[in-house]
């Protein structure tokens, strides 16, 4: 059977003016500034008349280790937020903005699939409404900023040696990862090693999306540590006075962007720090907004639960209040062959025993998500190629491990192939069984709070951090820095450090290569094992094959 591809549905999407998505939640046309005519910002001033109103009910999406064959977590999401409306609630979904480089690398676009996407599809993956570019911009005029106070005299003290703010960009370019800066002379400064991360993993990003208003915005942009004076007394953003500016480069995109699904269905799509090393969740000012307009927000983390959705409960909850009333895991029955030792070029043919072994890596997220105190259901994301005797195997390993897992078929038939998740989805919200709570403390020690992570999440035996790393930590302790929460960056493959281990491993160790302190945004991150904050692209990538047809239409993006 031949299935239409996604962006051959996305083009044939019957798209209404955004000006009717924004009425369907009470957005009135002048608090909405378009970006032509299927895409808008929803201005400031509406979100803040929204004080006082009642918080809908937050759900959040999530999924098992991302494998080569394929989750569908952002497919899920739309799908359920469509198939919550489909059967009378009023929903909404909450996403985050695709990242250049990704697209551009072997990931293609994240607006979804088949008859559960986010359009307009084409600029979601692309430009969008330059919130990137912004981010970017406000990134790098801070970098240019340091080094130009450095090369006027130096007033603050800067050691050249401890400038800790690298530069950025929304691509990915290795060549990039470590390099040197200020060569050529006395006129061009002085030279320093530097380097640049990926504009996903910025502490701007992370910044913006956490902050609640502009207000907030440029308070958490000055309090950026920046460099460090010989003595190690810390040099901040405020300091080089550069947060008014980045503040007015980052106005509009401060604004929460509404689209609409392919039913029609209003979605905020804000914000997108990376899951894998930053904390992988769309802004909180475009979540908020979302709960003030609906009865149910389907909000999603990125990849696996041991980095999105611990993050998003460690992190984005803690930060913002929020309490989540249920909890969605995505999971496939290729993957769990995948999980079971299968080759992807082997997942057509049915293999009810690797189902099985593969189920492990889905209970341990189960449990996981179980033990933040949300209640959890598992979605299993429909393939032609699924037979009825693994999708059996998966629901009764589930049945054992005390939830349910309900067949979704969202990609092939939309809201009506949702509508049993839903009806599900409603009733664990309703049920009012949530009793949500961080995995640890404030006050523990940041050291405590990544062995907790590591020994409960990841399930792992031991984390392994040089001295230096352990010292750095009680000095950010004692500078103040104690009570935040810690942003794991590992692989997205596996619970280890590995990323060719699969399923449920134990015995192993974390070891932590870097700590770095983001104290605007308000966490500490923690890299681990191989871990890039700067991604390379592929042998081949999907650039070689992107490119404008004779008809003027984008091919190979998706």
């Amino acid at each position: 059977m031949a299935f239409k591809t996604d962006i051959e549905i996305a083009r044939e999407a019957k798209k209404k003016p955004i000006q009717e998505i924004g009425a369907k939640l009470g957005i009135p046309a002048e608090h909405l500034l378009p970006y032509g005519h299927d895409k808008a910002k929803v201005s400031q001033d509406f979100i803040a008349s929204l004080d006082g109103r009642k918080d809908g009910k937050l759900i959040l999406v999530t999924a098992i280790n991302p494998t080569p064959a394929g989750e569908g977590k952002t497919t899920t999401t739309v799908g359920l937020g469509d198939g919550l409306n489909r059967i009378g609630k009023k929903a909404v979904i909450c996403i985050r903005e695709a990242s250049l480089g990704p697209n551009f690398g072997m990931k293609g676009g994240a607006a979804g699939g088949g008859h559960a996407q986010v359009v307009p599809m084409e600029e979601m993956n692309l430009h969008f409404t330059g919130d990137f570019h912004a981010i970017t911009s406000a990134h790098n005029l801070l970098a240019a900023m340091i080094d130009n106070h450095i090369y006027w005299g130096n007033e603050l003290g800067i050691d050249e040696r401890r400038v800790t703010w690298r530069r950025v960009m929304d691509m990915n370019d290795r060549a990039l990862r470590d390099i040197v800066v200020s060569l050529g002379g006395v006129a061009n400064g002085f030279p320093r090693q530097t380097g640049f991360d990926i504009t996903v993993a910025s502490e701007v990003m992370a910044i913006l999306c956490l902050a609640k208003d502009l207000k907030d915005l440029q308070e958490r942009l000055g309090r950026i540590v920046v460099a460090y004076r010989r003595d190690k007394t810390p040099i901040y953003c405020r300091d080089i006075k550069a947060d008014g500016a980045m503040t007015v480069l980052l106005k509009d995109a401060m604004q929460p962007n509404l689209v609409q699904t392919l039913e029609n269905n209003p979605a905020f799509v804000h914000g997108g720090p990376f899951a894998n090393i930053a904390h992988g969740c769309n802004s909180v000012i475009a979540t908020r907004t979302a709960l003030k307009l609906a009865d149910y927000v389907v909000t999603e983390a990125g990849f696996g639960a041991d980095l999105g959705a611990e993050k998003f409960f460690d992190i984005k909850c803690r930060k913002a209040g929020l309490k989540p009333s249920a909890a969605v895991i995505v999971a496939t029955v290729r993957a769990m062959k995948m999980n079971g030792g299968v080759a992807k070029a082997d997942l057509n043919a049915e293999n009810v025993a690797a189902v099985k072994k593969g189920c492990p890596n889905l209970g341990r997220h189960i449990a996981n998500v179980k033990s933040f105190g949300v209640p959890v259901v598992v979605a299993i994301n429909h393939f032609h190629s699924d037979t009825e005797a693994e999708i059996q195997a998966v629901k009764d390993y589930v049945a054992e491990q005390g939830a349910e897992a309900i067949l979704c078929q969202h990609w092939a038939r939309g809201s009506e192939g949702i509508v049993d998740l839903a009806e599900k989805v409603v009733q664990l919200a309703e049920s009012g069984a949530a009793n949500f709570a961080p995995l640890y403390p404030d006050e523990m020690p940041l050291f405590q709070k990544i062995e907790t992570i590591a020994k409960r999440i990841y399930h792992a035996d031991e984390v392994l951090a040089d001295k230096s790393i352990r010292d750095q930590l009680k000095a950010w302790e004692e500078a103040g820095y104690g009570n935040l929460p810690v942003c794991m960056a590992k692989t997205q493959y596996s619970f280890t450090t590995d990323p060719n281990r699969r399923g449920a491993p134990t015995g192993h160790s974390v070891p932590v290569r870097e700590v770095r302190l983001s104290a605007g945004a308000g966490f500490i991150v923690v890299i681990c094992g191989e871990i890039m904050t700067m991604p390379g692209l592929p042998r081949s990538p999907a650039a070689e094959v992107i490119r404008i047809n004779e008809a003027g239409n984008v091919e190979g993006l998706f």
